[in-house]
């Protein structure tokens, strides 16, 4: 069985439908909360794959939040030893930060709600998401973005604005900007305790449109899942 490590960042981003897929995959999950006091494990090569969650914090707010020093090392040491490794939102924002790339506050505001995924043409031959590389929709709930890649990053998808998307970081390492694990449950929690709704956005209603998309986007979603499980179970074989 392949043994998955998460980092999850708050209780408002567990890993929800990832986790569940990932199970349902055959992966043994091991959730560390370390703004809850987790320990995070010092070697990620112990895992067979590393998925790191989103959260309402910036990548680069270490001295508010200790554990993101350490999240990021755990991101060098995971490419570095070609650990399978997904960061989610805030995860991808780790991962490029932790690489050398740059996160900022988007200049064109909040991204809220359901937004298209436009792939570039590498994404085809990507062994993550290669069979995603076509039209389909992300949940999307973000001030900040990757605005500089690391060096050696490939960029798979943008934005219709042109943010980074989904990004290839290494053999074994991406960064995806939209939530792929999330429901209507979920969001809902965000719109709740949303204090900076983006200017024009009505989050009720975007609330709602992800639960009537529900079926799209596992649909599109889900099969990230089973192809980051995939490469797991691979590298718990070897």
């Amino acid at each position: 069985m392949a043994r998955v490590l998460v980092v999850q960042h708050e209780d408002d981003c567990p890993p929800a439908l990832v986790g569940g897929w990932l199970a349902e995959a055959g992966c043994e999950l091991d959730v560390r909360r370390p703004y809850a006091g987790y320990a995070l494990p010092g070697d990620p090569a112990a895992y067979d794959a590393l998925l790191v969650l989103g959260g309402s914090m910036g990548a680069e707010e270490e001295s508010a939040h200790a554990w993101l020093a350490p999240t990021k090392q755990l991101l060098r040491d995971a490419v570095g030893a070609e650990v399978p490794t997904l960061g989610i939102c805030l995860g991808h924002q780790l991962l490029a930060s932790a690489l050398g790339g740059r996160v900022e506050v988007n200049p064109r505001g909040r991204t809220v709600g359901l937004v298209p995924v436009e792939w570039s043409d590498a994404a085809a031959d990507d062994p993550l998401v290669g069979a995603l590389a076509t039209p389909r929709r992300g949940v999307h709930w973000n001030n900040d973005v990757v605005t500089v890649l690391p060096p050696g990053a490939l960029l798979l998808a943008s934005t219709p604005q042109g943010d980074a998307e989904v990004v290839r970081h290494a053999p074994a390492a991406w960064g995806v900007q939209l939530h792929p694990e999330v429901d209507a449950a979920v969001v809902a929690r965000w719109a709740a305790s949303d204090d900076k709704p983006a200017p024009g956005v009505d989050t009720a209603a975007e609330v709602a449109r992800v639960d009537a998309a529900r079926p799209e986007l596992d649909e599109a979603w889900r099969p990230l899942a089973l192809s980051f499980a995939r490469l797991a179970g691979e590298r718990a074989l070897r």
